[in-house]
């Protein structure tokens, strides 16, 4: 237990942020339905609930991940994280599809809700809260992938470093970009039944939240699931290339491997390299190497193995040079 405490202390604190603040938005909407009836505001509060769910299980499976390699499994426990994320969206597929229904519900058959300003004041309050944790997670996916930017990149730079964003800060970022857009769909479906008598918009836009979440279930479930598997970041592959292909005494790269292991990254590769070395000299050269890749962001294990030069060029693939990449 006390292990388990320790690594709870390593869990992605994004992921922790946002399943603490959804839980006051799950409670705040459900209390608002149950006054009101309103369906718009039953999205919501079934869209609150899977999100604080899936956050739970991300900042638990994140931590559970850090867990040190054992004799039963020496390779560790990366991808414990991508396993716990593959579960965790499961919820969210539950709580879509029935939002989904409970939409249709009205749509076909309206019903009108009470409280209004109830609804209004709490749909706003909700809005508020999910930006503040959106853009939490947009800072620090470019804290993760090492970009500086000002006040509004964590709400635009951000997007284009998604791919390079830990797991469960992706998700947390997917997950609260919906949550945002699904609050002020769902607060503008409130206004016009309520002024125009149009009923029906409170279950189109219940179907759209629906369809909304259903999107990150696919987008997260494909992305774990190649992670799962074991997926290879050609991104740092090209990265560790250029920054071997530059030491003056690698000659050639005969292979190298960079698999993703939840949120971190397996370096193998094998470096060809003067013959003429002694057992000194090549043992120095392997560990200077392994530090240089250790230094790169993310790699937490690395395995270089040494070959001597046979003359023949091997590695023919190095595309332009990517930008700079900073350890976090």
């Amino acid at each position: 237990m006390k292990e388990f405490f320790g690594l709870l202390k390593k869990g992605n604190k994004p992921s922790l942020t946002a399943a603490i603040i959804n839980t006051f938005i799950a409670i705040m909407k459900g209390v608002a339905f149950f006054f009101t009836g309103n369906v718009a505001m039953f999205a919501e509060t079934m869209h609150s609930i899977g999100d604080a769910a899936n956050q739970y299980f991300v900042f638990i499976g994140s931590a559970l991940s850090k867990k040190a390699p054992t004799k039963r499994f020496p390779n560790g426990f990366g991808r414990l994280l991508n396993i716990v994320l593959l579960g965790a969206v499961l919820i969210v597929g539950v709580m879509a599809y029935e939002t989904i229904i409970e939409g249709w519900h009205q749509l076909t058959d309206p019903v009108e809700a009470e409280g209004f300003i109830i609804s209004v004041v709490v749909l706003s309050i909700a809005i508020l809260l999910e930006f503040f944790v959106l853009y939490k997670a947009g800072k620090e996916i470019l804290h993760e992938a090492g970009v500086e930017g000002g006040a509004m990149a964590p709400l635009t730079t951000s997007f284009a470093h998604l791919n390079r964003a830990k797991p469960a800060t992706k998700l947390v970022f997917l997950e609260d970009l919906v949550a945002t857009a699904g609050g002020i769909l769902a607060l503008i479906a409130v206004l016009i039944a309520h002024y125009t008598g149009f009923l029906e918009v409170e279950g189109a836009a219940s179907i759209a939240i629906g369809l909304m979440m259903l999107y990150v279930v696919g987008k997260v479930f494909m992305d774990n699931a190649r992670g799962a598997i074991g997926e290879t970041d050609e991104q740092m592959v090209n990265h560790i290339a250029h920054l071997l292909s530059d030491h003056p005494d690698v000659r050639d790269i005969r292979e190298l491997e960079v698999v993703k292991e939840g949120e971190f990254l397996h370096v193998e590769t094998k470096i060809e390299v003067d013959p003429h070395l002694n057992i000194v000299q090549a043992d120095a050269l392997q560990e200077r190497l392994a530090e240089i890749i250790l230094s790169q962001p993310s790699v937490d294990d690395v395995i270089v193995s040494l070959d001597a030069d046979d003359g023949e060029t091997h590695w023919k693939h190095l595309s332009k040079r990517p930008e700079q990449l900073h350890k976090n």
